[in-house]
């Protein structure tokens, strides 16, 4: 997926979950932060970032903060609705009968739904955008909610469905992505438990420009 209207700037301060200081031109202004994580490796003061520009109205900022540089110099996307978006143009690309986004099984909704004939698909999608030493983890924050998905998953894995945990990883050369269990144990106990079940854990790795992210070339083989 590709940004239109990107622009360079220099990361100031982080406000709330929500929104952040930025400099552009030399300009400080309020930047809305597309990404709840904690993204504190990510986010420091001075790093160098990438905005892209809405004219949408009613919006209370005029930018989002998408692409961030790493210290080590690594491009990350931090824009937690690319992951859904890249997953559906790569499923796209196969031979699906039936893609529904967005599915509703059991007590929440799952990211997609996917039909080949008589067998029957659920995908829960999670980006990623903490590494250390060239390792992906999840999540940078606790998140009952992501447990929650997961155990949706081993129940439909037991009910003769196929159940897969994707991960899209924001950055580049980063291969894996395992439970960071010192920040959410629940969710890393729950995540090996789902491998131990017949849950299918994806990798999904990505090349990361500051406006655009794309799955990489070499990536995972189709489902």
């Amino acid at each position: 997926m590709e940004y239109e209207h990107v622009c360079p700037a220099v990361f100031r301060k982080r406000l709330n979950r929500f929104a952040a200081l930025a400099e552009v031109r030399g300009e400080t202004v309020t930047v809305h932060v597309k990404n709840t994580g904690r993204c504190g490796e990510l986010l420091i003061p001075g790093a160098e970032i990438w905005l892209n520009r809405s004219d949408r109205a009613g919006r209370r900022t005029a930018y989002d903060l998408i692409t961030v540089r790493k210290e080590t110099g690594a491009l990350f996307n931090i824009d937690s609705q690319a992951p859904n978006r890249i997953v559906l143009d790569w499923l796209r690309g196969q031979d699906w009968d039936e893609i529904r986004p967005e599915y509703r099984y059991g007590d929440s909704r799952i990211d997609f739904f996917m039909r080949r004939g008589g067998e029957r698909y659920l995908m829960e999608v999670k980006g990623c955008t903490l590494e250390r030493n060239g390792i992906g983890f999840f999540p940078d924050a606790p998140t009952d909610r992501g447990a929650r998905h997961i155990r949706e998953l081993m129940r439909a894995a037991k009910e003769g469905m196929h159940a897969c945990l994707a991960f899209v990883i924001q950055t580049d050369g980063v291969m894996e992505v395992r439970p960071n269990r010192a920040t959410d144990p629940r969710f890393a106990d729950t995540m090996e438990d789902a491998a131990r079940r017949g849950v299918q854990i994806l990798f999904l790795p990505c090349h990361v420009e500051p406006d655009s992210i794309a799955v990489a070339e070499g990536g995972p083989t189709p489902m």
